[in-house]
């Protein structure tokens, strides 16, 4: 009896005895992959579908967006229902992966890449898949993956146009591929990240079903591929990294170009390699007991914890009638907390001036607040500069939020 339940046990096995005719295909490794999605849309759904059906053994979906009815023409994922009630797009995907296969973990994370997501989470992953469509957010998540040592897909589409390209540290890099103009657009969003501009809408871009297929199954194709790292380094699959994938279909043409670019003095280039792991430091501790975890654990007189991600507003003001408002929120939420204000909302954006914290020591006046409530994400890894150097500490109390083992 026990004997045919083992057996029935092997049959039910995801992927038995179809991919195992694939010569490259190991199922062990395909298993504990870890993956990110950041992005949930139509390229996004088309990744993380492929992603479920090869059995990718640990997925984990970011976006902060919620479904809307424009999405359903193109997101395999997402029913009427959904945009109904405006759920969030990566708690539906999350929930139709795993219904497509339940053998798999997902974790999801309704927010931003940067924001709300923690260099630790990047840290774990053997690969991160990007299906954004806006520069400003590709040149976030590549600067993370950099940090983090990871590798990373991206992918974008429009109209029957598509094109995917792999970055990794030390061979390809976003940025360095970068016009100056296009540089020059970007740093200008990132210096007006709070109140000066609220978000923009940029419009859609003109998709099809049919392109975010094409594109999205080559992403996962090279996914797969940096994977199997064994395989890459033996010469069996070629990637593309330091390559451009490009698909116009519009007359059914594929080309693939050089496009490797990785200057010495670009600022995406930093590499935190070597991290301290404090046990009991989460981004749930006290910003007064956190620094006395550092000083502690470093062995230091004096800390202080440099905001890389996301400034810490705690006054706006407005030149018109010199109103002062308290937000006491990470900047990338002060757009939200502008709109939802009518007096901040109806003012001039040149009128507003906010009070912003990009490090913070022991002279910071709110000592009281968490980590997380000024800005930092759970298992973030945080740069905190002393007297003895500069220091990357991981958030490691906050690794047990995730539901599967990410050190497996």
């Amino acid at each position: 009896m026990e004997e045919e339940k083992k057996e029935e046990k092997v049959k039910k096995e995801w992927g038995k005895e179809v991919f195992d005719l694939l010569s490259w295909y190991q199922t062990d490794v395909v298993k504990k992959a870890k993956v990110m999605v950041v992005g949930a849309g139509a390229l996004g759904n088309e990744v993380l579908k492929n992603l479920a059906l090869f059995g990718v053994g640990n997925i984990v979906i970011v976006d902060f967006d919620t479904i809307e009815y424009s999405n359903l023409t193109r997101s395999v994922l997402f029913r009427e229902a959904d945009a109904d009630k405006g759920l969030y797009k990566s708690e539906v995907a999350a929930r139709k992966v795993k219904e497509i296969n339940p053998n798999i973990n997902v974790q999801y994370v309704c927010g931003r890449l940067d924001a709300d997501v923690g260099l630790g989470v990047y840290r774990k992953m053997d690969v991160v898949i990007g299906c954004l469509d806006s520069r400003l957010a590709r040149m976030q998540l590549n600067r993370l993956c950099m940090r983090a040592n990871v590798p990373w897909v991206e992918g974008g589409i429009e109209n029957l146009t598509g094109s995917v390209r792999v970055y990794r540290q030390g061979e390809n890099c976003y940025e360095c591929g970068l016009t100056e103009n296009a540089k020059m657009n970007i740093f200008m969003q990132l210096s007006c990240a709070g109140i000066a501009h609220r978000n923009e809408d940029l419009g859609r871009t003109p998709t099809t079903p049919v392109i975010a297929s094409i594109i999205g199954a080559v992403q996962v194709q090279e996914a797969m591929k940096l994977i199997h790292k064994e395989e890459v380094r033996e010469g069996v699959f070629s990637t593309l990294t330091g390559k451009w994938f490009h698909y116009e279909g519009m007359h059914n043409k594929v080309s693939v170009y050089d496009s490797a670019a990785f200057d010495d003095d670009c600022p995406s280039h930093e590499c935190w390699d070597e991290v301290l792991r404090i046990p009991k430091l989460g981004a749930d501790t006290r910003i007064s007991d956190a620094f006395l975890m550092l000083k502690e654990a470093l062995t230091v007189k004096d800390v202080e914890i440099n905001l890389r991600n996301d400034k810490f507003v705690d006054i706006i003001v407005s030149r018109h009638n010199n109103q002062r408002f308290t937000p006491m929120l990470p900047e990338s939420k002060i757009p939200d907390y502008v709109d939802s204000n009518y007096d901040l909302y109806t003012s001039s954006r040149s009128e507003l001036n906010q009070n912003a914290y990009e490090n913070i020591d022991e002279n910071f006046p709110y000592k009281r607040l968490t980590l997380r409530e000024i800005g930092i994400p759970h298992y973030d890894v945080i740069e905190v500069s002393t007297e003895k150097g500069i220091y990357h500490v991981e958030l490691a109390a906050d690794e047990n939020r995730f539901p599967f083992n990410l050190n497996e």
